[in-house]
């Protein structure tokens, strides 16, 4: 969902990161290594060229050479255009946009009540749909400084989309219930409709839990999501959450 301009600049960005540097000294070479510059034209961004100091001469192909093995910057430009493309991936988060109420359940501990709690999720397709956006807002119960529940308005945001680089589903999520952001890699099930992401959360320094979760589509107004972790080796449903679509 990046803008035209946008990405251009984040193309020819990376192609210059990717374009292959020699070290030269004044032994091996009597002229300054050219360095890459951005021409600007009157319809924008063209593509890199090596800013040629006094004495150095171009020939043609002499933007294109690269070292052995690695693709020409025409090719390379090319590639990455591609990639930025949007795919049927894509269009299966966007059909999650929309503004969704939902209900949660936690298991906190095995043998203890699960707890309950509400909130609404609004989800938004940015950058052309390349990735989608979630805010969510609710109201739950937290133990207090005295250990007595007191009511806490949870705030979190997501963002997911998919990479066609890893040929993965990805996401990253923040609230206001720590300071960390938890990133995810996924696939997507078509035969039973759902995404099943995983995950490494460390809410303490040094323990980290691994994570996998689930989001099962049961129909265009209605999702799932469930919440697994690894506890000792066993993976343990800990939360769930059911989403319907407000209208």
């Amino acid at each position: 969902m990046k803008t035209l301009s946008s990405s251009l600049i984040a193309v020819v960005t990376a192609t210059l990161v990717a374009l292959p540097s020699f070290a030269q000294t004044s032994e091996t070479s009597p002229s300054p290594t050219p360095s890459p510059t951005i021409t600007l034209s009157p319809s924008g961004l063209t593509s890199p060229s090596m800013a040629l100091s006094p004495g150095v001469t171009s020939s043609p192909g002499t933007s294109q050479a690269t070292a052995a093995g690695q693709p020409n910057e025409a090719e390379m430009m090319k590639q990455m255009m591609e990639l930025s493309k949007l795919n049927e991936n894509h269009k299966l988060l966007k059909d999650l946009a929309g503004t969704w109420s939902y209900n949660v359940t936690m298991w906190m501990a095995p043998n203890a009540p699960p707890t309950k709690s509400s909130g609404t999720a609004v989800t938004k397709p940015i950058m052309e749909g390349r990735f989608s956006v979630t805010d969510v807002s609710g109201h739950m119960k937290m133990p207090g400084p005295d250990g007595k529940p007191k009511d806490f308005t949870f705030k979190g945001m997501g963002m997911d989309g998919y990479d066609n680089v890893k040929k993965k589903f990805v996401g990253s999520w923040g609230d206001n219930m720590g300071t960390g952001i938890m990133l995810s890699e996924g696939d997507y099930d078509s035969a039973t409709k759902t995404f099943t992401y995983h995950s490494e959360y460390e809410a303490i320094p040094g323990m980290k839990t691994k994570i996998r979760e689930t989001v099962k589509i049961a129909d265009k107004d209605h999702h799932t999501f469930e919440w697994y972790e690894d506890r000792g080796g066993q993976e343990v449903k800990t939360m769930e959450i059911n989403y319907t679509r407000k209208k």
